[in-house]
């Protein structure tokens, strides 16, 4: 289902990533397939398409959504259980203000940064010294698409590295990676993000020094129409890059 530039990218998506890996080696292969997939003129000619209409706008509207902490996530790419491909938009001024809560993923991850800049922090467990954090445990609801947060108590985490992403940048995470990233550019950045899907956890790690979570955070799905236009809107400002 889809266009040419959709059906490419599945192709290249399922040969990469669909096959049973050792997490380091999908590490890499993610990270390969994300540099080709985010060439500016591949990556706009594949958001045009799918801005049309092209590959499954419906079931990609209820997966897309606008983040807490003022990003929008796209979902571009659904491959099921073996991978999503999503664009990533950071809007200066939009949304909560602040870096966002520590944390790791489900699976192995790249992201290749296409417009704008990100910084990245890296931590590991700190059983003395270190930064306080309250750790919880993320899921999502059997019922719904919001996040569940359940305290699993007090941590101290170290900061072992920082580094700073400019366009054309790539970078990939094995799973349990803890780590935090944000943008202060006043310019719209732009990621192409994937989510490798082979072993998922069941729940990601969060830490937060800012003060207790609520229990569930809702995801609001965009509607279709609002989805294929930011789609175009994601289009033009490739356009325009």
């Amino acid at each position: 289902m889809g266009g040419r530039q959709v059906q490419a990218a599945r192709r290249l998506l399922a040969e990469a990533l669909d096959g049973e890996l050792p997490e380091h080696e999908r590490v890499l292969a993610a990270r390969t397939v994300i540099a080709e997939l985010g060439s500016p003129a591949r990556l706009l000619e594949l958001t045009a398409e799918l801005a049309s209409g092209e590959g499954d706008p419906e079931g990609c509207a209820r997966l897309s959504y606008r983040h807490v902490l003022g990003f929008d996530k796209l979902l571009l790419i659904d491959g099921g259980p073996h991978h999503m491909l999503r664009a990533h938009l950071w809007h200066a001024g939009r949304g909560a203000v602040g870096k966002e809560d520590i944390h790791n993923h489900r699976s192995p991850l790249a992201s290749y940064v296409v417009r704008g800049q990100l910084t990245m922090e890296l931590y590991a467990s700190e059983p003395e010294g270190g930064v306080e954090a309250d750790r919880y445990q993320e899921s999502l609801s059997d019922e719904s698409a919001d996040w569940l947060l359940e305290p699993a108590g007090p941590s101290r985490l170290r900061l072992t590295h920082v580094a700073q992403y400019a366009a054309g940048s790539t970078y990939a995470l094995p799973a349990h990676t803890l780590h935090r990233a944000w943008t202060e550019t006043t310019e719209p950045t732009v990621t192409l993000f994937l989510e490798t899907g082979s072993g998922r956890r069941r729940h990601t790690d969060v830490f937060t020094a800012a003060g207790p979570h609520p229990g569930a955070v809702p995801k609001v799905p965009l509607r279709v129409e609002e989805y294929l236009s930011e789609l175009d809107a994601l289009a033009e400002l490739l356009r325009s890059s």
